[in-house]
């Protein structure tokens, strides 16, 4: 993939101040697009990015609607959305609780929805666009604790398939990517004698992440890309 290879792209990035959300702006700011990241903390600086918008429940289409409007606005419209929001917890069936599959679905197949709705207007109406989702590869294949994040991850998965035969021929492509374990601090944390080296940076991810919005994959869509590292 060439230096620039996303020039003159607009591409929003919900969840942009998390670990992946920030590396997935530096990425594609380096690859020459200019970025708006939205997420529900409030806003702050981050350097390269067009603009930051805070304190959206993306969850909620009325608080998520104009956050789209706002960024469209910073960026005089936009051909690219990246799904990075979302979020893990890690219970067994027997002691855990509904409210974490709620809130899981919430977080990361609800979240997806509602950002794809919004923004598909403006994608339907750019030239060549494209979105990517986060999903994991706990999706393929559930462990033990597991259960409620995977089904949800396994909703991505299937939402950008059937979103992606919706919009084939409208000129918008849509695929995932399913990490296996991301190199974050909170992995760390939860994970002290794992063997990090066979993680997967987010850095890494981000990249196969402006491969898919880049020019370079305009034959593919509809694709839940496995990113292992050697996990």
């Amino acid at each position: 993939m060439s230096e620039h290879s996303l020039a003159n792209r607009h591409i929003v990035v919900t969840g942009g101040l998390g670990v992946l959300g920030r590396a997935v702006g530096a990425v594609l700011v380096e690859q020459g697009a200019r970025v708006v990241l939205l997420d529900r903390v409030a806003a702050q600086d981050v350097p390269g990015i067009t603009a930051v918008i805070g304190g959206i429940d993306l969850t909620d289409p009325d608080a998520t609607r104009p956050a789209f409007q706002q960024a469209s606005e910073r960026l005089q419209g936009f051909d690219g959305l990246v799904n990075a929001a979302g979020g893990f917890r890690w219970e067994t069936l027997e002691s855990g609780t509904l409210e974490s599959w709620d809130a899981l679905y919430a977080m990361n197949l609800r979240s997806t929805v509602v950002a794809c709705r919004e923004a598909l207007p403006r994608l339907l109406a750019a030239d060549g666009s494209g979105i990517v989702n986060v999903g994991a590869l706990a999706a393929q294949k559930a462990g033990m604790g597991m259960g409620a994040y995977a089904a949800s991850k396994a909703g991505v998965a299937r939402l950008t398939e059937a979103l992606a035969e919706e919009v084939k021929d409208r000129g918008v492509r849509v695929n995932a990517v399913c990490p296996s374990i991301l190199d974050t601090p909170a992995n760390r944390a939860d994970m002290p004698d794992a063997d990090t080296a066979r993680w997967v940076s987010p850095r890494s991810l981000a990249a196969v992440i402006a491969f898919l919005l880049s020019n370079d994959a305009s034959a593919i869509t509809g694709a839940c890309i496995p990113v292992a590292g050697r996990v």
